[in-house]
């Protein structure tokens, strides 16, 4: 990628993207966190607490990103925020694991907040550069990204397998590896604005089928190595080094795509020169310029609130609450799917596997869900709250099936359940930037995305975390059986009933927005 274009902005983006879910690895070295401070499950918890709320409270990059100045390299800042948080963050976490430098607990949810954090500002940069540089495409391209952060958490533990490093070592490397990869490939991730014009569609197609071949690929290692236990040390080396190349084929896409469109570009300017003479020519730079302005407004949307303009539009709160009930559904389950599992009898290796796939199922919705929208948004103007309505629907099927305790009910309900939660994150963007424009996006989209923590402490700590306590045996720690749960999965259920009611009345209220201004934009685009 010696040249820049957006096509290597999106390529650097992805890669950045493979390696900033850092949040997602807490399970790898929460037991040596847990041992080396001397800790309780309840003091473990809170640390837990404030990952999450940093990982998925985006405020302040969102603000960064808006207040930073204008121009083609805006991103750099946003990044090197990023790289600097995961730094800061967690390097004193290792310090206190390997005792060097003991931090209260207080201190060490402060380095944990800051740490995840990190993860924020990485994930604004790169979903909103990408949005800004394919506009037309905002579905597919955020589902690119925000796929590719889903299976961020799979690909570190898979380095971590591979290399055979401590879980405290492990830390050290979520300090350095992010953090080294961002500041290489930031250089790359600008908006190209004046790029917006004509481009094969191929190329996009190419970057999309890497993502599922990639998660493809991540989902056979891993049912061949914790379900069938087939991998030797050799051969997970081998796996790794298959692994890295799938994930660095962006970088050969990328090439691909920008030598195509300049040879495209030459070809076209000389066969003007030839043809047209200078007065078509200018004639030509007009319709150009005149392009690039209805390029210029699709990528800005009907109108560009801030957020407190944004925040006094119904339309926010809507999807605010809908946010709230899918995001804050899935992530009390995963975050409870050990516990779950326990209770219903599955072993220890079949309930890891569990979180394991769980990426998997998880980016699939992220993906699945930005590509197919996108595709019925510009065939036929279909709002994109129609499918947050539908998804919400079937994430409350999983949570029922969960709920009844039959056989294989939690495999087959937290494949349900995932799927659904990965959709919501890859339409959650693509509706803010298309209902409140794209001026602040960034900051627009993070707010909404701590309906996902604010859920989560409602449905995981108030809900299921009280009904277990309940339902446990006086003086027990653990609760076995299906009741343990059973009380609390209908009630998500009927709060994802709840959530898809809301969402399909933004779809009604948005409606006639997006077919006669979203939709109509997108046809004059083609």
């Amino acid at each position: 990628m010696a040249s820049r274009s957006r096509w290597s902005a999106l390529a650097a983006s992805a890669l950045i993207q493979c390696f900033a879910g850092s949040s997602y690895c807490f399970a790898v070295y929460s037991p040596a966190l847990k041992a080396s401070q001397s800790y309780d499950q309840s003091a473990l918890d809170k640390v837990a607490f404030f990952k999450d709320v940093g990982a998925n409270a985006g405020i302040l990059s969102g603000l960064l990103a808006a207040w930073a100045p204008a121009g083609r390299r805006r991103p750099w800042l946003v990044l090197l925020a990023g790289a600097a948080l995961c730094a800061v963050g967690y390097l004193p976490i290792w310090l206190a694991v390997t005792g060097v430098a003991p931090a209260p607990l207080p201190l060490l949810c402060l380095y944990m907040l800051l740490a995840a954090q990190a993860q924020t500002f990485l994930n604004t940069a790169d979903v909103v550069t990408a949005v800004e540089n394919f506009p037309d495409r905002r579905g597919t391209v955020i589902g690119i990204m925000k796929g590719f952060l889903g299976l961020s958490g799979a690909i570190l533990v898979q380095v971590y397998r591979t290399i055979h490093i401590a879980p405290s070592t492990f830390i050290l490397m979520l300090a350095i590896l992010p953090t080294a990869i961002t500041l290489l490939l930031m250089y790359f991730v600008d908006v190209h604005r004046s790029d917006h014009q004509r481009y094969n569609k191929k190329f996009m197609d190419a970057f999309s089928l890497i993502a599922i071949t990639v998660a493809g690929y991540l989902m056979i290692i891993i049912i061949c190595d914790q379900v069938l236990k087939i991998i030797s040390s050799a051969v997970q080396t081998v796996c790794f080094v298959i692994l890295l190349l799938l994930v660095l084929s962006p970088v050969a896409i990328a090439v691909k795509a920008q030598k195509t469109e300049s040879m495209k570009q030459e070809e076209e300017t000389r066969d003007q020169a030839e043809r047209i003479g200078l007065l078509q020519e200018q004639i030509s730079t007009n319709a150009s310029s005149s392009s690039d302005e209805r390029c210029q407004e699709l990528s800005t949307g009907k109108e560009n609130m801030n957020l407190v303009q944004a925040m006094c539009k119904l339309n926010f709160w809507l999807l605010f609450l809908a946010m709230s009930c899918g995001m804050g559904s899935g992530l009390a389950t995963v975050n409870n799917i050990s516990q779950i599992g326990g209770s219903l009898g599955y072993s220890t290796k079949e309930t890891s596997t569990l979180v394991s796939l769980w990426s998997i199922w998880n980016f699939s919705g992220r993906f699945g869900a930005g590509y197919i929208s996108d595709h019925f948004l510009r065939s036929r103007g279909v709002g994109r709250p129609f499918f947050i309505g539908v998804t919400l629907l079937v994430m409350s099927l999983g949570h029922a099936i969960i709920a009844s305790g039959i056989l294989a009910s939690l495999y087959v309900g937290s494949v349900l359940v995932g799927l659904c939660y990965g959709c919501q994150w890859a339409l959650m963007p693509s509706i803010t930037s298309e209902i409140f424009g794209l001026n602040h996006f960034g900051t627009i989209f993070n707010v909404v995305a701590v309906a996902s923590p604010v859920g989560s402490y409602i449905l995981s700590v108030r809900v299921v975390g009280y009904i277990y306590d309940m339902e446990s045996p006086p003086g027990a720690r653990a609760c076995s059986g299906n009741h343990c749960f059973v009380l609390s999965f209908v009630i998500m259920a009927c709060v994802c009933v709840v959530g898809s009611a809301v969402a399909f009345m933004l779809f009604v209220r948005t409606r006639r927005f997006y077919k006669r201004v979203v939709y109509a934009r997108l046809q004059s685009f083609l």
